[in-house]
């Protein structure tokens, strides 16, 4: 890449992660999608203003890369190990199904047997790059399908080394001593990745230590992306994917201490270079062989959407941990084909495998499917947020029990107090109203039951007219408004003991008198906050005393409030007068606490309570 071109695509590029990513998260998108659309604009098909995209191709791989070597800090050998069966089961399932029905549908559409084979084992991979910056973006990485769909990129880099070594030996022209360089090539693999796990466990630690001895931050960096670079460039020696090298260098050292430091030097690097890789996927898209056969593309791009898209359903329903909403967003985000899909058919279109005319449209199809994906995962989760908001199904008809207690929200707050009346033999009845909740209970053989609690005719179902106490934990402060003040009217008699999110849900509570009101955090912070003091040094006595003080006065200033919570100006003026109230205390305690920091005024309004 010359000078000019190179300086005239680092500006457009530069100018598509401010102005096209910046209105695509305006528009809700993500940045994918702005960097898809950017690289499409200055492609050759729409404005033609994007050099030789050859040498950029390479340079946005390093975003890969680097991707995937901070999803490896993320996991520990030990916990890589207890992947080890989504990796290697639902991973091969999706690789082996995916491949046969497109493979055999290449085969209808008039390939040969050996290109059925490897378009079938193309289209079977997914883009890890879309598919975990898509998770990553959404905040679902930790969630079950967000593990699965993990589990099943890292088997398809791992595919990757025997679907290169196929493609010779289908090819047109087979060396005759061509299984014995599949055999040398398959030794030289293993031998590099013995070198890179013994070498990274043995060598990385002592050599992150000296480096960091030295205080010189630049110098860290330089070492964090030598492992990383050094790692991928000995995988590529091997004929193997890059982006497993930087893999297992990151797991390496996910159990070191120097595993966040790392993180933070490496993720601007990581961002602009996924970014780069993204707009060269839609530089590539060659609009031009879908203006001329928009039928043939259209149907290639829905053939590999549904058959994976059906494939990864009937997986994620096997694997029993994932439910219909969980298994169809596994589909969403890896439907779609993968980078690694252009190299495979590239090296086919090499060895003859494929015609020029049928290697392009598998590229241009490839290229859309993945473009498609981030849409489908944001239009899919606005249809799973509508889905939600109505009940799937008809309430459950609650037996004809004499509950002593009812429990209102089954989330984390919800079953503490469950396992308590169990423990006790006290009979209760527990309301939610989220059925995949509900699903995911039912498996532990709990007594459950899906329903709104904020409708009479499903508390009268419940047997609210003989309980004695209504246990209101719903994680949505409306709800949670909404069925205290219908339990309020209806049943007076009953006490009701409330879960309170903040200040102003605690107040609305308080209109109504509700009996019991717990704030979430409250209790727990201040037992953290007891902690603090005593690992400062300060006797347990004293820190005891201290909280004690601090939580009456809080609680005071609490019902103080109510009286004004709709008064902004009272408001402000309380918390001041609760302030110098608090100072009064501690200043008269007899054993007074010498603790003085540059966070002391913060400390203090967050003492007086403000909302």
């Amino acid at each position: 890449m010359e000078g000019s071109h190179f300086l005239q695509y680092m500006v457009m590029f530069l100018a598509a992660a401010v102005v096209a990513v910046a209105l695509s998260k305006r528009a809700g998108l993500g940045a994918v999608i702005g960097y898809l659309g950017a690289g499409a604009l200055i492609g050759p098909n729409l404005l033609g203003l994007a050099p030789d995209m050859s040498q950029a191709d390479e340079l946005s791989e390093l975003g890969v890369i680097l991707l995937l070597f901070v999803i490896g800090l993320e996991l520990s050998p030990a916990r890589l190990w207890l992947m080890r069966r989504a990796v290697f089961g639902a991973g091969l399932l999706q690789v082996v199904l995916s491949a046969a029905v497109l493979g055999g549908l290449a085969l209808a559409f008039g390939s040969g047997a050996g290109a059925a084979v490897i378009i079938g084992l193309a289209l079977a991979l997914s883009s890890t790059a879309i598919g975990l910056q898509t998770l990553a973006e959404r905040k679902e990485i930790g969630e079950p399908h967000g593990r699965l769909a993990f589990a099943i990129l890292l088997f398809q880099d791992l595919a990757a080394i025997p679907i290169l070594a196929l493609v010779p030996l289908l090819g047109a022209h087979v060396a005759s001593d061509a299984s014995g360089n599949v055999w040398l090539a398959a030794a030289k693999a293993i031998g590099i990745i013995a070198v890179v796990i013994v070498g990274g466990r043995y060598l990385l630690r002592p050599i992150f230590r000296a480096v960091a001895g030295t205080q010189i931050p630049e110098v860290f960096t330089a070492m964090a992306l030598l492992v990383v670079f050094g790692a991928a460039w000995l995988m590529q020696l091997a004929g193997m994917q890059m982006s497993l090298g930087a893999f297992l260098a990151g797991v390496l050292l996910a159990d070191s201490e120097f595993r966040h430091e790392i993180e933070s030097q490496i993720e601007p690097f990581k961002g602009l270079l996924l970014g780069l890789f993204f707009v060269g996927v839609g530089v590539s898209l060659d609009l031009g062989l879908v203006r001329q056969q928009p039928l043939t593309v259209g149907l290639m791009v829905a053939s590999i959407l549904v058959v994976k898209a059906l494939v990864l359903l009937a997986i994620g329903k096997l694997s029993g941990k994932l439910d219909f909403n969980q298994s169809a967003r596994l589909a969403l985000v890896l439907a779609g084909g993968g980078e690694f899909a252009f190299v495979v058919l590239n090296l086919a279109r090499d060895h003859e495998l494929l015609e020029a005319t049928q290697h392009s449209l598998l590229v241009v199809s490839v290229t859309l499917s993945m473009a498609l994906t981030p849409l489908l995962v944001i239009g899919g989760g606005k249809w799973f947020a509508t889905r939600a908001k109505a009940p799937q199904r008809e309430f459950d008809v609650i037996p004809d029990e004499h509950p002593r207690v009812i429990i209102a929200g089954y989330g984390r707050v919800g079953q503490i107090v469950a396992r308590v009346l169990r423990a006790q033999r006290i009979p209760f009845t527990a309301l939610e109203s989220s059925v995949e909740q509900v699903e995911l209970v039912r498996r532990f053989n709990q007594h459950i039951y899906f329903g709104d609690s904020s409708k009479p005719e499903l508390l009268r179902a419940a047997g609210i007219e003989k309980a004695e106490v209504f246990v209101l934990t719903t994680d949505d402060p409306e709800l949670n408004i909404r069925t205290a003040r219908i339990v309020k009217r209806l049943y007076p008699h009953i006490r009701i003991i409330a879960r309170a999110r903040n200040r102003q849900h605690v107040w609305r509570l308080m209109d109504m008198n509700v009996d019991g009101i717990v704030r979430d955090t409250f209790y727990s912070s201040l037992v953290m906050a007891k902690g603090v003091l005593v690992d400062l040094g300060i006797a347990p006595e004293i820190a005891k005393a201290r909280i004690d003080i601090f939580r009456k006065r809080d609680e005071q200033l609490l019902r103080d409030q109510h009286l004004v919570y709709d008064d902004d100006a009272a408001l402000l003026q309380t918390s001041q007068e609760a302030l110098k109230d608090l100072d009064r205390l501690f200043e008269a305690d007899e054993r007074p606490i010498q603790i003085e920091s540059d966070a002391d005024e913060e400390g203090k309004e967050m003492i007086a309570g403000t909302p």
